[in-house]
């Protein structure tokens, strides 16, 4: 059986990534009347707010009037047939908040639809990318939009170098042992929030190496049969998630107090529904995230009922 995807996976897109080197293929698709555009104001997207939260896409005039004003378009692929651009409308001004409200993603993700989650969260991340890479980290020139939005080349004549979209992989685990699961919590979580343990891959090092080093790092546990379950990106602001299952070698812990505010091991029993507090004091992961589906997969069943899988 075919696992369900993670959510703000972009599989129902068509990049059609050759494509992007005909400039005016670019033009004839962005100015045509089936194209739709979704609209990035520093890093939120437009919804359709009040009742169950609808992505707001733009088309025909008001799509015209926006994306005139916009120095950034970004050729995202197909949908069904339909192309679709990103815009980014950061700084103008525009009538786009009597359409819906521009909101974090994450406010919003676990309640959209598979796909269009997706189509967000890719033009969320590519336009973060655009405005971080204005200039060339080569020679400091200003750069310019090609390739459908999906290069940035130098201006510079004698540099010219090309600069292309970035995500930072991250490792994300769950650790086990037996019957019990090590959840932290972050300095910077929600009160009552303990989630999977997890970090950036360095240079020189594979994923299982990272896994391995961030678990001793934040707990001082030794893991090993580091296997991996699955993926997911997570563009906030511009990472890919790598998930893991792995197996502690015991259940002592010392807490690193410089990489979490705190960690604790979990039953099986602990983490039934009915058996978790009430008083807020322990809240597991957003549905949204791959690190709840690592905790529902070791638990032994997937996340529960959600329209994103």
């Amino acid at each position: 059986m075919q696992r369900p995807r993670n959510p703000y996976s972009s599989a129902e897109i068509d990049r059609s990534s050759h494509e992007r080197e005909n400039d005016e293929r670019m033009i004839e698709l962005a100015s045509s009347g089936a194209a739709r555009f979704v609209p990035i104001d520093t890093e939120r997207n437009l919804v359709k707010t009040g009742g169950d939260p609808e992505p707001v896409f733009l088309q025909g005039m008001m799509a015209r009037a926006v994306v005139s004003s916009s120095e950034t378009k970004i050729f995202l692929g197909y949908v069904e047939g339909t192309p679709y651009f990103a815009v980014d409308v950061t700084g103008l001004e525009t009538p786009l908040t009597e359409m819906g409200e521009f909101v974090d993603l994450r406010q919003v993700g676990a309640l959209l639809f598979a796909r269009e989650g997706s189509i967000l969260a890719y033009a969320r991340g590519m336009t973060y990318w655009h405005r971080r890479h204005r200039f060339c980290g080569v020679c400091g020139s200003p750069t310019r939009i090609t390739r459908g939005g999906h290069v940035r080349m130098c201006t510079n004549e004698s540099c010219k170098t090309e600069h292309f979209p970035r995500t930072d992989p991250a490792v994300i685990m769950l650790v086990h042992h037996g019957d019990k699961c090590l959840l932290g919590r972050g300095k910077q979580f929600p009160r009552g929030m303990h989630s999977t343990l997890a970090g950036f891959v360095e240079p020189g090092e594979s994923f299982e190496d990272a896994v391995a080093r961030e678990v001793y790092e934040e707990v001082r546990v030794k893991v090993s049969n580091v296997t991996y379950r699955s993926s997911q990106p997570w563009p906030f602001p511009a990472s890919v998630m790598i998930g893991f299952h792995a197996e502690a070698e015991s259940l002592d812990f010392t807490v690193n107090e410089d990489e979490l505010a705190s960690a604790r091991w979990m039953s099986r029993e602990d983490l039934k529904p009915e058996n978790l507090p009430t008083d807020g004091s322990f809240f597991m992961p957003r549905r949204d995230s791959i690190a709840r589906r690592l905790i529902e997969e070791w638990l032994g069943h997937e996340a529960g009922p959600s329209i994103n899988g």
